[in-house]
């Protein structure tokens, strides 16, 4: 074990380190846990006392030689780095750091709230967990009535669900009994559907009210024409169909025509030439009483749209799948918008 000593002596002596990766690199082979001294250390335990005082006076001799070779080339290359930042000229410009980019769901949702807040209307939000008042009862879905069915639900419990739908908004400012009411309601819902090309299983939705004395169907067709032509420009063609809502009455859908495939048919609007971007129609009387508010003096309007759907159009996205995928690549092509 002497001589064995003596050679790591001359070895560690001999070594040159050159940078601070060769410094790790010895660090680990002499020093470290599993580093050939503490081997050493460990045999020594088994050396005959006789030979204990001679062994472990070299032992610790080639020990402090290694750890001044280390500490000694640790202290120059930390004062390489020093000098090399005092090199660094600070009053040149920095990198200009990628920028982010905002998502486009977010950009026409925005875009959407800005041209009703200039007609008036004012911004609400609600809880995306409702209970089943809020969610249906309120909004003129009897219990075990058909027109439950028509929205696929993720129920938490026997109460609680997520809501399908933000018009459960519109029954919290009704109950709150400040009429005249005008409101737009964004966020996000939730509805139990396979996911495709054209739906999702969650998705965003912007619902709206106004109640007032003397409210007609005219006034709705009015601000929904006026959406039309702010949002998308006042060459698209606009249709009302006949339709049905537990909370409407009458009920309409409007559609417009597609601007992905301009008329000619596609996936998005089903080969149809048109697209449906929002459901609408009178608020049902019975939606008034159920919410305190008299029918014979107020009436109103509610129509509600899907973001999704508005977006795919705009920037002619042929899949609702890329808005949630965060793929880096399809979002950086909005950085400008």
């Amino acid at each position: 074990m002497i001589e064995q000593l003596h050679q790591l002596h001359s070895t560690i002596e001999s070594t040159e380190l050159h940078s601070a990766e060769d410094a790790e690199q010895f660090r680990l082979t002499y020093l470290s846990r599993k580093g050939l001294l503490n081997d050493l250390f460990e045999q020594f335990k088994l050396v005959s006392n006789t030979e204990k005082k001679e062994i472990g006076k070299l032992l610790n001799t080639v020990k402090k030689l290694a750890e001044q070779k280390l500490d000694d080339a640790q202290i120059k290359f930390i004062q390489k780095t020093h000098q090399s930042n005092k090199d660094i000229d600070l009053s040149l410009p920095s990198e200009l750091s990628d920028l982010g980019s905002r998502h486009p769901l977010m950009i026409v949702q925005n875009k959407i709230v800005s041209i009703f807040t200039k007609l008036g209307f004012s911004v609400a939000e609600g809880p995306e967990i409702e209970d089943d008042w809020h969610n249906f009862s309120a909004l003129n879905f009897p219990e075990n009535h058909p027109a439950r069915d028509m929205q696929d639900t993720f129920f938490i419990n026997d109460s609680l669900s997520l809501r399908t739908h933000c018009t459960s908004v519109q029954v919290r400012l009704m109950e709150e009994k400040r009429i005249p009411l005008r409101a737009i309601m964004p966020g996000r819902v939730y509805r139990n559907e396979a996911i495709s090309a054209r739906a999702h299983c969650f998705f965003h939705q912007i619902d709206a009210v106004y109640i007032d004395q003397n409210v007609s169907f005219a006034d709705l067709k009015q601000t929904l024409y006026l959406f039309v032509q702010e949002m998308f420009g006042s060459d698209f063609k606009v249709r009302f169909r006949p339709s049905f809502f537990p909370f409407t009455e009458p009920s309409a859908e409007m559609d417009i025509s597609c601007m992905i495939c301009k008329g000619s048919g596609c996936n998005v609007c089903k080969h149809s030439g048109w697209v449906e971007i929002l459901g609408c129609g009178m608020v049902d009387p019975n939606v008034l009483t159920l919410n305190g508010i008299d029918p014979e003096v107020y009436s109103g309007f509610a129509f509600g749209m899907g973001v999704e759907r508005i977006t795919m159009l705009l920037y002619e996205v042929k899949d609702l799948r890329m808005f949630s995928t965060n793929d880096s690549r399809f979002l950086k092509q909005f950085e400008s918008a």
